[in-house]
């Protein structure tokens, strides 16, 4: 196969192929890339491989960093772009199903698709347009299959994130898994309570967020593979009804959105314990935190302004096209409106402060300026109280 054009993101980096040849060694274009190319789909990272080995890639190109040189990957500077430029390779023997115990650069560049884990994910394409297929990835594609190169299992034991990411690939691309590919990623799903979870999230965002996402994860969930993620044994059940709420075709708006949905699923009250366990940051467990709260709070309750208040226009805007998408009522116009009355946004918005009370009424510190402030904040955002420093003065003295 030939493309009759090269995508843009490829064009610009063909100078970068076209110096290495020169130089009298082999380059492609690798990886999703190419996929992605065929596809017609948006082309993100630009992956170059080459029969040159490491210090040979630092000769050719003034400009480079060393960010994997022990792997073989070179980063290649050039004008305002970057590129990663591997030398072929093979792996030796994987000693935690993650990382291979080392690799040997090599010059032949069969050899190194050999290691490629998805037919659809090992295609090289040089600076004609002509695709390299050794696998019958091009065939895959035309299947809409995803099928693993080689013998399956030896790809899952090399690299046990191999069965997360055929589960996301199934989310984003639209896929189905090959019969044998998906045998090996249930037999072997074990494995994946060897690996970190930061990078068991990664994969499982991911599919979370990927158009395909029922489709993901209906393949996760017929591999039982869910059991070995971290809170999430026997909870298929949970899964399935999270796959089912939605209408098909719907699509999370972010992450947080999306883990919220799975928590609300899994009926887990306690969301930054679950959340911590995936190796998640603060702040995301805030947001999801969040989002959960706000949307169990509008199964008992109408929009209002201490609700909008409470949570933000934002966050409950999140929780509203969950609502509509699981067949609810949904007031997001409400909600924009709401948040357009608020006369304040935050505490920090109130005409006063807890220090001018110290200064002006001579209190002190304590509970009874912290009710005093609490109460205050409430009936402004009520609208029982002006935001104005001499109306909320006079509200003052008639609480002392």
């Amino acid at each position: 196969m030939k493309l009759t054009t090269l995508p843009s993101e490829f064009q610009r980096a063909l100078p970068i192929l076209e110096k290495i040849k020169v130089a009298g060694f082999e380059a492609y274009f690798v990886g999703g890339s190419v996929r992605d190319a065929i596809l017609g789909r948006p082309i993100h990272d630009v992956d170059i491989a080459t029969s040159s080995y490491p210090e040979e890639t630092k000769q050719i190109f003034p400009r480079t960093v060393d960010i994997g040189i022990e792997h073989g990957t070179v980063l290649v500077l050039a004008d305002d772009d970057e590129y990663e430029v591997t030398t072929f390779r093979t792996e030796d023997v994987y000693v935690d199903y993650r990382r291979p115990s080392g690799v040997t650069f090599v010059r032949s560049l069969d050899e190194d698709l050999l290691r490629r884990d998805f037919t659809v994910n090992a295609f090289a394409l040089d600076e004609t347009g002509t695709v390299v297929d050794l696998f019958g990835g091009l065939m895959d594609l035309d299947n809409r299959l995803l099928r693993a190169v080689g013998v399956p299992a030896e790809r899952f034991q090399e690299d046990a994130l191999r069965i997360m990411r055929g589960f996301r690939f199934v989310a984003s691309l639209g896929f189905t898994l090959e019969p044998a590919t998906f045998g090996a990623m249930a037999e072997l799903a074990p494995l994946l309570e060897k690996i970190s979870v930061e990078r068991v999230f990664i994969e499982f965002d991911k599919l979370l967020t990927a158009p395909f996402w029922q489709a993901g994860l209906t393949s996760l969930i017929a591999s039982c593979a869910y059991d070995f993620l971290p809170d999430m044994a026997e909870k298929g059940a949970e899964l399935e009804t999270l796959r089912d709420d939605f209408a098909n075709g719907y699509q999370f708006t972010s992450s947080e959105q999306a883990w919220a949905a799975l928590l609300l699923a899994l009926n887990i009250r306690d969301v930054k314990p679950f959340l911590k366990k995936w190796k998640t940051s603060n702040d995301f467990q805030k947001a999801v935190d969040q989002l959960v709260s706000a949307y169990r709070e509008r199964l008992s309750a109408e929009p209002s302004r201490q609700l909008v208040y409470r949570y933000g226009k934002d966050c409950l805007l999140l929780v509203e096209d969950l609502r509509q998408a699981k067949g609810l009522s949904s007031q997001p116009a409400l909600i924009q409106q709401l948040d357009e009355e608020l006369p304040i946004h935050s505490k920090q918005d109130m005409a006063i402060t807890g220090r001018d009370l110290i200064q002006d009424f001579g209190l002190t510190p304590g509970p009874q300026l912290g009710d005093i402030l609490d109460e205050l904040e409430r009936s402004i955002v009520a609208g029982e109280v002006g935001n104005e420093r001499e109306e909320v003065w006079e509200w003052v003295i008639t609480k002392l």
